[in-house]
């Protein structure tokens, strides 16, 4: 099974963006400023549009050497060898994913602010597990809160890497970094933002 330690530090997620152009150039900015993982995600309709940014943001992460995650598409993962795939409450399960990927793909979960929800990823055999959200966020308005106590009680209970996710912004990341988390998936506050290698190099000097 690929090595869990790869997860760790800045976990840039895309955002929805039709421009592939510019898409590729946010996120090569946020590669370049430190970005040890990538996944993409969009809730784009089109699915050509989809395979066609996935794809070329693959080919970027290869260009880097830096994992590339795809929200959700296990198929979309499978087609264009991506390097894993993250899985939400209502995706496959773990397992069967894992049969369907192979060893060495990278398998994460959402958790959400689930306690039992993380144990049972952890038995299922994924790679990392995600909480939050850790703030309100845009992207997400309705999600349950995972507190600052909840990500150290998990982190001392599960034994899986945990990448805590929603609302995170230069302000909030570095409380949520001291309580021992191994990555942080940021979208809004780091691809709106002016500098965006910039503000990947400020989340990255974070966890050092």
């Amino acid at each position: 099974m690929r090595d869990s330690s790869i997860i760790k530090g800045l976990y840039a997620i895309t955002p929805d963006m039709m421009d592939l152009e510019t898409l590729l150039e946010k996120t090569q900015l946020a590669i370049e400023g430190g970005a040890s993982m990538l996944q993409y995600r969009s809730k784009i309709q089109d699915r050509d549009v989809k395979m066609q940014q996935c794809e070329a943001i693959l080919l970027l992460c290869r260009e880097y050497g830096i994992p590339c995650i795809v929200n959700d598409d296990v198929d979309m993962c499978r087609v264009l060898s991506a390097d894993g795939v993250h899985l939400g409450a209502k995706d496959d399960k773990i397992d069967e994913v894992r049969h369907i990927l192979g060893e060495n793909a990278i398998i994460g979960s959402s958790c959400y602010n689930q306690l039992e929800r993380a144990k049972l990823a952890h038995s299922l055999g994924a790679n990392y597990i995600a909480l939050g959200t850790i703030f309100p966020t845009p992207t997400k308005p309705y999600a349950p809160i995972a507190s600052l106590a909840f990500l150290r009680q998990v982190k001392a209970e599960v034994k899986l890497p945990i990448v805590a996710i929603g609302g995170l912004n230069l302000n909030n990341a570095q409380e949520v970094i001291e309580t021992g988390i191994d990555a942080i998936a940021v979208i809004t506050s780091l691809f709106d933002a002016k500098s965006i290698k910039e503000t990947a190099e400020t989340f990255t000097h974070m966890f050092h």
